[in-house]
């Protein structure tokens, strides 16, 4: 019998809390220790039908889905930039909050998905900055400096990336789609794409390279389910991936900021609590 990836979690952290010397403290770095490879999938654009699948399809192994939105895509005078956003209604705050309250990470994906690299460097930072302020306004909870900001087409320059770093916890570009393990300080998060075709060719050659290494995190982008957006995947290989991948043992299915939280945090947590602690009596 398959146990759910929840189950199996609080199963691991039994085992490593029994095992434990009882005068030293079983940390969240010890029971995530097994893990050596993190997969993200990050799903742009904010297209509502998909991303509504997208969720229910996490959910149904426990999972949180990475999805990032256009600030201003739902409104009635955005201009899509071109075939592959403009087919399909992207959905609204409201279903965002619903699809956050739910468990999943939804994370800015530029204002108006405006190419970085092409409009001057104070436009940019101002679109940026719009952006950040529309979903401190209408996304429950959100705080940017927890935030990982994805630029549009993973194009972002050094000044931008510069400029960016010290307001928000993280941001997404274009660049090797294995990223270092998690750790303090990290900031600039790269990842590959494939499109305009189905790109699950493109995800399982990367995952298998991943799974190839001793330890890495893997960052894909992509869109749409089915039909839906740039470079999209079918449902039903997004089933079949997730099935497969939350049954091995090495690998965690994770969005890109509780990567960080998750495992970040837990070596800054573990570095605050004592080497040794004396046992009592």
């Amino acid at each position: 019998m398959k146990h759910s990836r929840r189950e199996f979690l609080a199963a691991t952290g039994s085992i490593v809390a029994g095992a434990a010397m009882p005068w030293l403290p079983v940390t969240r770095a010890d029971e995530a220790q097994q893990k050596r490879h993190i997969v993200t999938l990050s799903f742009d654009d904010g297209f509502r039908k998909s991303f509504r699948r997208i969720a229910e399809i996490y959910e149904k192994y426990q999972l949180s889905a990475c999805l990032n939105v256009i600030a201003t895509g739902h409104e009635e005078d955005f201009q899509p930039p071109g075939e592959y956003i403009a087919g399909s209604p992207r959905g609204d705050f409201g279903l965002w909050n619903e699809l956050k309250q739910r468990g999943h990470e939804i994370m800015p994906h530029t204002y108006r998905h405006t190419n970085l690299r092409q409009v001057p460097f104070d436009e940019a930072i101002d679109l940026i900055a719009r952006c950040l302020d529309v979903f401190t306004e209408r996304l429950k909870g959100f705080d940017p400096k927890k935030a990982v900001y994805n630029f549009a087409y993973n194009a972002s320059t050094p000044e931008l990336e510069k400029w960016l770093a010290g307001r928000v916890r993280a941001f997404r570009t274009g660049g090797d789609a294995i990223n270092r393990w998690p750790h303090p300080g990290q900031v600039k998060l790269t990842c590959t794409s494939f499109g305009p075709g189905n790109c699950e060719q493109a995800i399982d050659q990367e995952i298998e390279r991943l799974l190839a290494r001793q330890k890495g995190w893997f960052i894909f982008n992509t869109h749409g389910l089915d039909e839906e957006g740039w470079g999209p995947i079918r449902a039903t290989y997004l089933d079949r991936l997730l099935d497969r991948l939350t049954g091995m043992d090495s690998v965690d299915v994770l969005p890109a900021g509780r990567a960080l939280a998750k495992y970040v945090d837990a070596q800054l947590e573990d570095v605050s609590l004592p080497k040794t602690t004396e046992r009592s009596g």
